[in-house]
């Protein structure tokens, strides 16, 4: 079990790895091939977009193929995609540039899940530990990431053109980790069981609505301002390797804290963490406005990476006790609905990177059936739930506690003793 948990934590550190370096250079790169400079960051948003427009297709290549299967499909497309574009670079064709980061946003998508596979590669007892240890292994990428984008940027006649071709080296040996796990079997639904609630009816719920707007705001925030950072950084003149320290420093933010935020939460509950990392994202935003020089840039990227922590990876909780026990992450089947509330959110946080680095271009922003509810008769009928139970339910989920997992699920989101 430790075995595949640590090798899901490489996987994970390599999978940000692709991710910083696109980040860091898609922009640039993007910036020198664009017919005008406002389509600059259409390669940084056709990442994003197309990791949101895949959801559906990895959802269905999780279930019928299982968690390794789609995950070397996906490093399969990384792997490709960094070649094409590679290409795109090499002839200098912009919008096969940006056609080959959205088909990109397929391994994006795929990468998102390794957090919720972490759990089913260890007991209940360790779950949240085993989440938090693959989480960590971000922190491989915040090291190699930007590093691997600064010592690549000269290596060929083309700047970053040896910075993509290192991402296909990258992906090869991403596909030889995950080929070391072993993954449990996906649960079977048991015979005669329905398919759970609709998924408007869950999407309705006050916390996956609350969780969702956690996402979004976390994520549109961060990703509008790493865009427009290593543009902003060059249009002021400095050198690539500062860059690399920024965004370095903005992943080690990300997921560093994933070693404490657990213990927050469950001292403070989902909510205040989550209304911390609203605070830190205003703090952001305000030293981003108050100067243009290297520590303004740093400090600013830091907190944002630390209020993207305590939002996105937080409302995990939140979402997650917004659904019936059936469907929280037991097996590829129970993340269709993280998915909806993780890309689906991102994609409706479209911002202007480019106009905010004073270049003018937009830039925006999981899967399966599931398994059936075991509500019984709950679901069939409004039944009422007293209002103490309601309130234990709460109270239990503002501590960070499962919140009505251990009761009867009834159809509005309520619970029965």
């Amino acid at each position: 079990m430790r075995k595949n948990l640590w090798l899901l934590a490489i996987a994970q550190g390599l999978f940000l790895t692709n991710n910083v370096v696109f980040i860091a250079i898609n922009g640039l790169v993007g910036l020198a091939l664009a017919p005008v400079a406002w389509m600059a960051t259409l390669p940084v948003m056709g990442y994003v977009v197309g990791g949101a427009m895949s959801t559906g297709l990895v959802a269905r290549s999780q279930r019928r193929w299982g968690r390794k299967t789609s995950f070397q499909l996906g490093l399969l497309v990384a792997l490709l995609t960094a070649l094409l574009c590679a290409l795109a670079l090499y002839l200098r064709s912009f919008w096969l540039l940006v056609a080959g980061t959205v088909i990109a946003g397929y391994y994006s998508a795929n990468g998102q899940l390794y957090r919720f596979a972490a759990a089913e590669l260890a007991p209940p007892s360790f779950r949240e530990k085993a989440v938090s240890l693959v989480l960590a292994g971000g922190l491989i990428g915040a090291v190699i990431g930007p590093n691997l984008a600064n010592h690549t940027r000269e290596a060929m006649a083309a700047p970053f053109l040896a910075s993509y071709l290192a991402l296909s080296v990258v992906a090869l040996v991403s596909m030889a980790v995950m080929a070391g796990i072993r993954f449990p079997p996906e649960p079977k639904q048991a015979a005669g069981a329905g398919g759970g609630r609709p998924l408007g009816e869950i999407m309705r719920q006050p916390v996956f609505i609350v969780s969702t707007l956690g996402a979004a705001l976390g994520y549109g925030v961060m990703n509008l301002l790493m865009a427009a950072t290593p543009l902003a950084m060059d249009v002021c003149g400095m050198p690539f390797s500062d860059v690399a320290l920024v965004l370095e420093w903005h992943v080690i933010g990300m997921f560093a804290p994933g070693f404490f935020t657990g213990h927050l939460i469950k001292r403070f509950g989902v909510l205040p963490v989550m209304g911390a990392g609203v605070v830190l994202n205003l703090a952001c935003i305000l030293i981003a406005l108050s100067g243009q020089d290297l520590h303004q840039f740093l400090v600013a990227l830091f907190l944002l990476g630390v209020g993207w922590n305590f939002l996105f990876h937080r409302q995990h909780h939140a979402g997650d006790a917004g659904l019936p026990p059936g469907r929280k992450g037991q097996g590829p089947g129970g993340d269709q609905l993280r998915g909806v509330r993780d890309d689906g959110a991102d994609v409706l946080r479209l911002g202007c990177a480019g106009d905010d680095a004073g270049l003018g271009a937009a830039e925006p922003g999981l899967a399966g059936a599931g398994a059936a509810d075991r509500c019984g008769p709950a679901v069939a009928g409004p039944a009422p739930s007293p209002r103490g139970a309601r309130r234990r339910c709460r109270a239990d989920l503002s501590r960070g506690g499962p919140g009505c997992s251990s009761r009867v699920w009834c159809a509005h989101d309520e619970c029965l003793p």
